[in-house]
This record gives C-alpha cells, structure tokens and sequence, in this order.
C-alpha cells in the first residue's frame, strides 16, 4: 500500500500514470492499485492515475476537473479523461524517484505494496 501511495504521490503535476503503471513499478496487479487509490488515496493527488486509457472513474471527473484545470491536463473530446500519451508522466523518472524514496527509509518499508 505504501508503494502504490508514495508513486501517486510522484506523479508530477500536469502528468498521469495509469493504474497499470503503477502496479508494475510497485510489483502488483492494476486492480490492487484501484483497490488501494479508493481505500487510502485521498491525501494524494489521485486526479493523477487514470485508467490505460487516461480516463477516470465517472464519479470523480468532476472533483479531477477543477485540478487538471490548474494542472493544464485537457480533457478529452469525449470527457473521459485525458490522452494517456501526452500526459502520461516519465515512467523510468517515477521509478527512479521511487527507488530514491524508498532507499533512504530501509529495506523492510520498500517491499510493501
């Protein structure tokens, strides 16, 4: 839970990464990253994880908009979501940032997911 939590908490703003994204830096499947983003994700910038598709869930594209507004995310013509391939964010830079994170708290803390 930690890992999917703290790579959300990467993403840079104006960038996605989908469900899929983060469950393979994290070493989980994407629906346990949906599991924990609706359970816990509330304290992190969770407008910024989208399906493979760079679309969100229909009942959080109205709080997401006022954010990707600020961000300069745009929406789609079918107000979906976004274009994952021009907002989806550096994945090897996430994973980098990820790896630095969690290096400097031990290896006990960065095997969870």
């Amino acid at each position: 839970m930690e890992r999917v939590l703290t790579a959300a908490e990467l993403i840079p703003p104006g960038q996605v990464a989908s469900y899929g994204d983060l469950a393979g830096l994290v070493g989980c499947g994407p629906r346990q990253v949906g599991t924990i983003m609706a359970r816990y994700g509330s304290p992190v910038p969770w407008w910024r994880v989208t399906s493979s598709h760079g679309d969100l869930p229909a009942h959080l594209r109205t709080s997401a908009a006022a954010r990707w507004e600020v961000e300069g995310i745009e929406w789609k013509p079918n107000g979906l979501g976004c274009r994952i391939s021009t907002f989806r964010t550096d994945l090897v830079a996430l994973a980098n940032a990820l790896d630095a994170e969690f290096a400097a708290v031990g290896p006990s803390r960065a095997q969870e997911v």
